[in-house]
């Protein structure tokens, strides 16, 4: 059983050749990190994930590239958790996959079942439903990147969320927490989502800083609360409350802001923009 891409030839290229351009293109970009990723080595455990965004390359890549960076800086998985919102409505409200792979342009990626089925049957929160998985595009958009960075060597945990909320992600953050602390496992965890949306550039820098400030905090519950108090149309707040509290719970306490840009930076027009972060939890040096 096969995921096929919904995106490719919309939200990024559907050539492989064209693809990879792409790829580098952002890493390379004037508001990217502005150098390509060196081969990654050995797990290094310095870091254990990232927040990434997932519009259309053309708009968010060069973002999402500066956490791609610094997971390809930090070395080889064994298994990479990316958990992303559910747009579309469709399917369980926290939703792990039951095909055997994902395919995109550059090739398969397999799913790790063995490991959904542990998370299956340790937290009834989660469901299998491919169903969550068909259409979206959150979780999609990220592949291609770790593709680019760590080839084929790696296996993916998709965790499709409709349900965002601060205790549904905690119950996700602890139980994976526990399964890297208990396997040994070498993981990462990528939490896709775009910050404020169709707003004014200043208004949008202004609310999603209040909301950057609490992910650099590690703080859940402030996170949350800022979303709503402050109205900020953060799409995936509980794939990045969940990444959140699996670095709380392991010591990766010192999360680094790495980018954050908006649509109008490549559009010129500032009036009605998608805002994007890209943000690192790491260990303390």
């Amino acid at each position: 059983m096969i995921r096929h891409p919904a995106h490719a030839g919309t939200f990024y290229p559907d050539d492989p050749d064209l693809l990879r351009r792409t790829i580098e293109e952002a890493f390379k970009h004037p508001l990217g990190p502005g150098r390509l990723p060196p081969e990654p080595g050995g797990y290094s455990g310095a870091v254990i994930g990232v927040m990434s965004p997932h519009a259309g390359y053309i708009y968010s890549g060069h973002v999402a590239a500066h956490g791609y960076l610094r997971l390809a800086e930090a070395g080889k998985p064994d298994v990479v958790f990316v958990l992303g919102p559910n747009h579309y409505g469709f399917g369980a409200p926290i939703a792990l996959d039951e095909n055997e792979y994902w395919a995109t342009p550059l090739g398969k990626v397999e799913v790790d079942l063995e490991l959904e089925e542990e998370m299956a049957s340790r937290e009834r929160i989660l469901a299998f439903d491919s169903a969550a998985h068909k259409y979206e595009h959150s979780i999609e958009v990220q592949i291609p990147f770790l593709q680019y960075i760590f080839g084929d060597s790696f296996k993916i945990v998709p965790i499709s969320m409709m349900l965002q909320t601060p205790e549904a992600s905690e119950r996700i953050g602890k139980l994976i927490a526990s399964l890297i602390r208990e396997m040994g496992l070498k993981a990462y965890v990528v939490a896709s989502s775009d910050m404020s949306h169709y707003v004014d550039a200043r208004i949008a820098r202004e609310k999603d800083m209040k909301a950057l400030e609490m992910v650099q905090r590690l703080d859940v519950e402030g996170l949350y609360r800022v979303v709503i108090e402050e109205d900020v149309s953060m799409c995936g707040v509980g794939p990045v409350m969940t990444a959140m509290v699996v670095a709380r719970e392991l010591g990766y306490s010192s999360p680094r802001l790495l980018k954050y840009a908006n649509s109008g930076d490549v559009t010129g027009d500032y009036r009605q923009v998608v805002a994007y972060a890209s943000v690192s939890f790491e260990k303390p040096a």
